[in-house]
């Protein structure tokens, strides 16, 4: 099994323009996003060099994800910057950091669901039938890779070529 756990976290920071005592409009001023791949291989004792193979296949389509991984975020984090939200309240302050820790969970929920290496994991197994046929673990990454492109298109593609 190859177990890839891509994580990230986020920080916004913003500026409040106070409209009156209990209203201001906070503008995000800066984001920061750190990203993180956790990638392990987990195979029995015994396993042939075929399965650990079929194992690695996996882990070179995680990272094949992760390489432009700071791109995407990046563009993500763009989205973020500019953006205004009102808020009221008695503590603005107060608001203001609720409304961007909000944001900045928002950013990384969609970090999470852009950077989406499954259709290419599954359509992995699929050639390979879960390493259980002799397609060479090279080509049926090279293969998954490809297909997916077309159904599943990476967001930030063309930064790999």
């Amino acid at each position: 099994m190859c177990d890839s756990n891509f994580t990230s976290s986020a920080a916004l920071s913003g500026k409040n323009h106070r409209i009156d005592s209990t209203h201001a409009m906070l503008t995000v001023t800066g984001a920061k996003v750190t990203l993180q791949a956790n990638i392990t291989i987990w195979t029995p004792v015994g396993a042939t060099e075929h399965v650990i193979e079929h194992e690695k296949g996996h882990q070179q389509i995680s990272e094949y994800y992760y390489q432009t991984a700071d791109k995407l975020a990046e563009q993500i984090a763009e989205t973020y910057v500019g953006r205004q939200v009102p808020i009221a309240g008695t503590d603005l302050d107060g608001e203001a950091n609720t409304e961007l820790q909000e944001l900045a969970r928002q950013l990384t929920d969609e970090y999470g669901k852009q950077l989406n290496p499954d259709p290419a994991q599954e359509l992995y197994d699929t050639i390979t039938d879960h390493s259980r046929n002799e397609t060479l673990a090279s080509d049926a990454v090279a293969n998954a890779l490809k297909d997916a492109e077309i159904t599943s298109p990476h967001p930030v593609a063309d930064a790999q070529n």
